[in-house]
């Protein structure tokens, strides 16, 4: 798995999506040449053309329109998940396909500005384009994705996005569901339930639809327990005998209604922030400070997606998940980031930021939170710039004047690495949370670390924490640092319902 993680953390989740589309498409421009598909390759070809043209002309009318910024990314993972799922034209003047695709391109482009609320759509593009279609003409989508002859490459590339994106919970609740109904349909009927579950794996676009568009971050809740009711619900209706009346369940509907339910539990919104100044924190870290027009309601250890359109991006694309580091009591949003000399587009253009430029946040989520009982012992392991989400935390308790028994591990290479020391040193001083220090490349340790050890490891967490059975541990940082402690922990018989993990994929 430490391959996958080389390999895919360096590219955003939109990016990635992406690049399995474009993988799917070209395996399918294959099979068609060599016969395996009901199309021919030049017809596929028209038909991503003509989906990507359509859907580039409406983006470019409605962004002038509502003077909004627009989102190359999305655009194009829209235009390509509909030219999987409708069936390509049998001709070059193949009505019903311009009609289709044309209307279902517009309408799925259309909605993320019309059907928006706080600048967030509601409803999947793709899966609203196809179904307003079906509803007002009559036209439905074939979702050709979904055959033998494509399923193992769907697989492969399913599997990269959703361990990307670690929505295995959302995944396996809608898959699981999904199959049961499959499964109670042909029993009750008196069919073959293993020729329903191989129609069902195989010949429908299952795997697909819960990899790529299920798990679209904008219409999905952000808790766990919420995801995985909301997986389920989507995998209910996703089977083809649930109906209203006379209107049958597809994949595109069932996927509207889970939509709905996700708005519902977890309303979306986005904040257009403006920079209003930056401080060093150490040589390569800065403070981002942002205000707001609308006041933000959070939890302390809750992230934002944040993005930042600029020229030329680079395979991580122009959107970034970071922790707020600031506190709900502070007026002002809090962005604590790292640099790298050889770091992402997206870095460079957020160092160069000058105050009074905007970017724009959304996508509020996490559950990296404090725990509701004040009295929980508790121990924070942070990493590098891992270390913002309990700067977060350690403000909001010094503003309130909460008192909790936390002790803080926090690793760095060098002394000159270290983040918020001061108010680190006034939590110790007010609040009595003690902070370990552990430098991988010591040199000279200031005398205010006095205690500092060259690394984590568990004997120094038992010696510093002697009833660390007792403890609720938060693992922020690196992955691999995240996953190495996971190890420590589970050799030291830390339950894993004891172990709450917060890390980001990539921090160049």
């Amino acid at each position: 798995m430490k391959w996958i993680d080389s390999v895919v953390d360096r590219i955003t989740m939109y990016r990635l999506a992406l690049y399995e589309l474009i993988f799917l498409l070209i395996v399918a421009e294959s099979l068609s040449y060599f016969g395996q598909l009901p199309f021919l390759p030049q017809f596929l070809a028209l038909s991503i053309v003509y989906l990507l043209a359509v859907s580039w002309v409406v983006n470019k009318a409605f962004a002038w329109a509502f003077r909004a910024p627009s989102n190359p990314e999305s655009l194009y993972i829209t235009a390509l998940i509909l030219a999987l799922i409708i069936a390509p034209p049998s001709s070059y003047v193949d009505a019903r396909f311009l009609i289709l695709a044309g209307w279902a391109a517009a309408l799925s482009t259309g909605s993320k500005y019309i059907l928006a609320i706080g600048k967030k759509h509601l409803f999947n593009p793709a899966a609203f384009g196809v179904a307003a279609t079906s509803l007002a003409l009559g036209l439905g989508a074939s979702w050709w994705v979904g055959t033998g002859v494509m399923l193992p490459f769907v697989i492969v590339g399913g599997f990269l996005v959703i361990h990307k994106m670690r929505r295995l919970d959302l995944f396996w609740a809608f898959f699981i569901v999904a199959l049961i109904s499959i499964m109670a349909r042909a029993v009750s009927v008196g069919g073959n339930v293993l020729a329903s579950l191989n129609s069902g794996l195989v010949t429908a676009p299952l795997i697909f639809f819960a990899s790529v568009m299920l798990t679209e971050p904008f219409t999905t809740p952000p808790s766990k327990l919420l995801r995985i009711t909301y997986g389920g619900l989507v995998g209910f209706l996703f089977a083809p005998f649930v109906h209203l009346g006379s209107i049958y369940s597809t994949p595109e509907l069932a996927l509207l209604v889970g939509n709905a339910f996700s708005y519902l539990v977890s309303p979306k919104r986005k904040l257009i922030l403006t920079l209003k100044g930056r401080a060093r924190l150490t040589r390569d870290t800065f403070d981002l400070v942002f205000t707001s027009e609308k006041p933000l309601l959070f939890k302390p250890g809750q992230y934002l997606e944040w993005t930042l359109a600029h020229a030329w991006p680079d395979t991580r694309g122009i959107r970034r998940f970071f922790t707020i580091a600031s506190s709900p009591t502070e007026h002002e949003l809090r962005l604590g980031v790292k640099f790298y000399q050889n770091g992402s587009t997206f870095k460079k253009r957020l160092l160069t930021m000058k105050p009074g430029d905007t970017i724009i946040a959304s996508q509020l989520g996490g559950n990296f939170v404090l725990p509701k009982d004040i009295k929980k012992k508790l121990v924070f392991i942070a990493g590098g710039i891992g270390i913002t989400p309990f700067r977060s935390q350690i403000q909001y308790l010094l503003d309130t004047q909460e008192v909790r028994p936390i002790t803080l591990f926090y690793a760095n290479k060098t002394p000159a690495d270290v983040a918020y020391h001061q108010m680190l040193a006034l939590a110790k001083e007010k609040l009595g949370i003690k902070t370990v220090y552990a430098f991988t490349d010591p040199g000279a340790v200031p005398q205010e670390l006095p205690s500092a050890v060259p690394a984590i490891t568990a004997g120094v967490i038992k010696r510093e924490v002697p009833d660390f059975a007792e403890c609720t541990f938060y693992l922020s940082g690196p992955h691999g640092m995240v996953t190495a402690f996971e190890e420590i922990l589970a050799d030291m018989d830390i339950p894993k319902r004891h172990i709450k993990t917060d890390f980001f994929p990539g921090f160049v």
